[in-house]
């Protein structure tokens, strides 16, 4: 028997997607969690052979919890409705088998959970062609700028906290507008939430 933990903060889908993976004659549903702090806590207490979550949850992030679960013996599936290069390359980086998306069919998931029990890794389609056209161009100092950019923090701000001139905190934001092909602050700060490119 399958033995799996899932992770979802929407009560309906996730009551929907417990139900429909219990009709599977393998696979039962030891537990299920709201957030990702929560699932943690359910994979640590049931040894599950699969934890299935969301990305986009509260307290922690599925991100968040798969990085945690690394090195956990239990295979970690991604479902989500973000197909986002950022998320997905952060995603393979914590080691998770799967990364599927919500409009795929059910009998699909059901058949994913068996492959990746098999020790196969399973990628939705459309993550793969992203995940090559297009990689984050910022280095990991202009995403520093960027966070607080995106906290709503002042260029003054942010050369405090970095300990940078405004000058050179200008430059930096320049230099992001440039790389994003954006016009301002605004655009830039949507334009890598978008692409899932603050880690």
């Amino acid at each position: 028997m399958i033995r799996i933990v899932l992770a979802e903060d929407q009560q309906l889908l996730l009551g929907a997607l417990g139900s429909l993976l219990d009709l599977e004659d393998d696979m039962e549903v030891v537990g299920k969690a709201k957030n990702g702090e929560e699932v943690i806590d359910l994979v640590n207490k049931e040894n599950p052979d699969i934890c299935i979550m969301d990305i986009e949850m509260p307290i922690k992030t599925g991100l968040d919890a798969a990085e945690v679960l690394k090195e956990h013996q239990c295979n970690v599936i991604i479902l989500t409705t973000f197909a986002r290069p950022g998320y997905f390359e952060r995603a393979r980086n914590a080691g998770v088998m799967g990364y599927l998306l919500k409009d795929s069919p059910s009998e699909e998931l059901a058949d994913s959970i068996r492959k990746i029990m098999e020790g196969k890794r399973i990628y939705a389609p459309e993550l793969i062609d992203l995940a090559f056209t297009e990689s984050n161009p910022l280095t990991d100092r202009e995403i520093d700028v960027m966070k607080l950019m995106a906290a709503g923090k002042t260029t003054k701000n942010i050369a405090k906290e970095l300990y940078l001139s405004n000058g050179t905190v200008r430059n930096y934001i320049s230099i992001i507008l440039d790389k994003l092909e954006v016009e301002n602050r605004i655009e830039a700060i949507a334009k890598v939430k978008e692409k899932g490119w603050l880690k």
